[in-house]
């Protein structure tokens, strides 16, 4: 009796740590919870080099790219969203309590709320959100530097050991914009436009002076045929 028992207790005790054995490799097994994100997509875009649609699910790392006339809006839940605008490419990573972009074409706005550490990374240095309040701003590469808007917060632009705070309404840039490009003629533009008055002033009048000089010049050449050296003399036929 005593023995019957004892097989019995023996028997239970195997099947209990068997089963606290398969739930233990079960747990282990299990992939840990991280965050993702929900696609929303205009056009043509790919994730991963994979053709996407709306509603797919983007996980960290991800890269999401546009085609010409197309768009993507990946949406983050608490930490904001990330739109990715035309032409663009950027890799996504983030965590509970962070969003990280490294951006290589194109053009991306990040919209982000209190709490939340932004930043997008490009060849030329990074775009930093300040996390204390609610941020909106957007990175353009597209000219072959950085150019930083942002429409709401505070970003901090770093290049270097160079630090720009650029605040709601403004924008700044880092990099060179690439040459004979149309970036790099609308920089031309705007800065004969940005000529001070008493510069442009100077450079109209020396423009009018050098006008004014070759009209005497032209005009004393024309008096000097009537007025200097012998007159001619037309003998009369005879």
């Amino acid at each position: 009796m005593i023995s019957r028992n004892w097989s019995r207790m023996a028997i239970s005790l195997c099947l209990t740590v068997a089963i606290l054995s398969t739930f233990s490799m079960v747990a282990l097994a299990a992939p840990s919870q991280s965050p993702s994100g929900e696609l929303s997509v205009v056009g043509e875009v790919s994730v991963n080099g994979t053709n996407a649609i709306s509603g797919a699910t983007v996980f960290t790392d991800s890269t999401v790219t546009t085609a010409k006339g197309s768009s993507a809006v990946v949406s983050l839940g608490k930490l904001g969203r990330v739109e990715v605008l035309p032409e663009s490419s950027i890799k996504l990573s983030f965590t509970d309590n962070s969003v990280t972009g490294t951006l290589d074409a194109g053009r991306v706005r990040l919209s982000t709320s209190s709490g939340t550490a932004a930043s997008v990374i490009t060849k030329d240095g990074s775009a930093v959100a300040d996390n204390s309040q609610p941020t909106v701003f957007t990175v353009n590469v597209e000219c072959g530097n950085t150019e930083v808007a942002t429409q709401s917060g505070r970003v901090e632009l770093r290049a270097g050991s160079s630090v720009k705070q650029i605040a709601a309404g403004n924008q700044d840039t880092a990099g060179m914009a690439q040459p004979g490009s149309r970036c790099t003629r609308l920089t031309r533009e705007t800065n004969f436009g940005s000529l001070s008055g008493g510069a442009l002033a100077a450079l109209l009048l020396a423009a009018g002076g050098a006008i004014a000089a070759a009209i005497i010049a032209a005009t004393s050449d024309d008096n000097n045929l009537g007025v200097g050296g012998t007159a001619p003399v037309f003998s009369p036929s005879r």
